[in-house]
């Protein structure tokens, strides 16, 4: 029997209709979108620049903001280092927060190497930052501020909007990784007052290997220092020849995301609450990580009282799921986001990330806490 797949956070399925919009510039539409000067060429731009409309609709933003990137890591990268080293004349301090995924944390701690100081914000036992704590960590000499809209694992809601009007009222950069939030809940670059935001296309229905980078041409950093060079594509911030097929799968999935995430959220929330009703009515001792909200509607992380999660994970072979980021799977140390939040390291370890997607049915759901329920008592047995 196929596992049911819970692990939305570290991927989606393409979206058929994603993938139908793509075949194209595999085959008959495969020109360079650089190539100037000939029809396969100008085909190829032309499905970029739709793209980067249907991107920048997503995220209320202007489409000539959007830089194509191979996805948020890379974004991220692009967007710290970057407004860093545009910004090191006016001051060295970067404010960021403990739970942020590892793409910018490892980010931080390379500009702390390179002589930046890097502030790191704790959360309270529900994984929120306070704004008061950021307005209260801001300096004379503070350039950047980097929070996540939506955590990776236990799925909150960061309050992104006040953070982004404490930075703009001082004249701060503010980088945003919505990489967990766009497609799932509204995001709108204007609303949190970004200057710079990443998103990756797989995380909502679209390809791996392809995202993008919101960067405002109005805002503090309106250019930034290229990670590689050569070429000058996309405004001078991201040589390489582009990938059309997946800048084109990007726009397909951000416009589908964009017509029915509302509908999306209502039933994986429902289907969310069901699945921790579930858990919770079967198994004494489940308690669920994270404030309840706000939260991503597709998220439940929860920690269950006396079980070892490596023997829980390895009994769960029927259900596609993880303790964690995928990005931190390989680790023997528990989730530096469940310790944040206040949780021992045997308590973290003994948690289950969720990730719901829109194939989630019902029976899966039930399934899942019938698996979890089985293994559970085998275990304490």
């Amino acid at each position: 029997m196929t596992p049911v797949y819970f692990d939305g956070h570290a991927t989606t399925p393409c979206d058929p209709r994603v993938v139908a919009a793509m075949l194209p510039y595999f085959t008959e539409r495969f020109g360079n979108a650089s190539s100037a000067q000939h029809p396969f060429g100008w085909a190829a731009r032309e499905a970029v620049e739709h793209a980067r409309g249907e991107v920048a609709a997503l995220i209320g933003a202007r489409p000539r903001d959007i830089v194509f990137t191979s996805g948020a890591t890379e974004s991220n990268n692009l967007a710290i280092s970057g407004a860093a080293r545009v910004l090191r004349e006016r001051g060295r301090h970067v404010v960021t927060v403990a739970t942020e995924h590892t793409a910018v944390l490892d980010v931080c701690a390379a500009l702390e190497a390179d002589g930046c100081e890097i502030t790191r914000l704790g959360v309270d036992a529900g994984g929120l930052v306070d704004p008061g704590a950021v307005e209260a960590a801001l300096r004379a000499d503070t350039v950047l501020v980097s929070v996540m809209a939506a955590n990776n694992e236990i799925g909150v809601l960061q309050p992104v909007a006040a953070i982004g009007a404490l930075a703009r009222a001082r004249g701060i950069a503010f980088h945003c990784d919505a990489a967990q939030a766009a497609g799932k809940v509204p995001v709108d670059v204007e609303a949190i007052e970004a200057d710079l935001l990443s998103l990756s296309a797989h995380k909502f229905y679209g390809p791996k290997g392809v995202g993008a980078l919101y960067v405002r041409r109005r805002g503090p950093v309106a250019d930034l220092p290229p990670l590689h060079h050569g070429g000058g594509h996309e405004r001078g911030m991201r040589s390489g020849t582009l990938n059309v097929p997946g800048i084109v799968g990007c726009g397909a999935a951000a416009a589908i995301a964009y017509a029915e995430m509302a509908g999306d959220a209502a039933t994986l929330g429902a289907l969310r609450d069901r699945l921790c009703t579930g858990l919770q009515a079967r198994i004494p001792g489940v308690h669920v990580n994270g404030a309840r909200e706000p939260r991503l509607p597709h998220n439940l992380n929860v920690r269950i009282d006396g079980v070892d999660g490596r023997q829980l994970l390895m009994g769960l072979s029927d259900l596609s799921l993880s303790s964690g980021a995928a990005c931190c799977t390989a680790a023997a140390e528990p989730s530096h986001v469940l310790r944040a939040i206040g949780l021992s390291d045997d308590a973290a370890r003994a948690s289950l990330r969720f990730g719901l997607i829109r194939a989630t049915s019902a029976d899966d759901v039930d399934r899942a806490v019938a698996l979890v329920a089985g293994v559970v008592e085998t275990i304490r047995r």
